[in-house]
């Protein structure tokens, strides 16, 4: 899969810029809907990845990517659902997490992609 960051806030994906987080599940590209977590801002000074969002628990491996500066916290309880579910978490800043990206097939992905801190 083809994944850049282009720079802060922007991400292109197979040709696609976006200005917004994204969640890619097997591959397949749609906004981060972060409603759930932002009860949570408080308590981490960011808006957190939690649980209670919509993440793609698809295959082995969940990657997240946690923003330009590595700064988008991941609730403990997302790592204890992946435990649960047999899913390696895989939580780089996200230029880097791109990176990686770039050697696995799209219908292999299932990726939360934070694009801005």
């Amino acid at each position: 899969m083809d994944a850049r960051l282009i720079d802060f806030g922007v991400i292109e994906i197979d040709g696609e810029r976006y200005e917004h987080d994204v969640v890619i599940e097997r591959g397949t590209v749609r906004k981060r809907r972060k409603k759930a977590s932002k009860a949570y801002r408080d308590e981490y000074g960011h808006t957190p990845l939690s649980a209670g969002e919509s993440i793609p628990w698809h295959g082995n491996t969940l990657y997240v990517g946690t923003g330009s500066y590595g700064s988008l916290p991941i609730m403990d309880e997302v790592y204890a659902e992946a435990k649960r579910r047999g899913i390696e978490v895989v939580a780089l800043p996200t230029r880097e997490l791109c990176e990686k990206l770039a050697t696995t097939k799209a219908k292999d992905v299932n990726a939360v992609l934070h694009v801005t801190c």
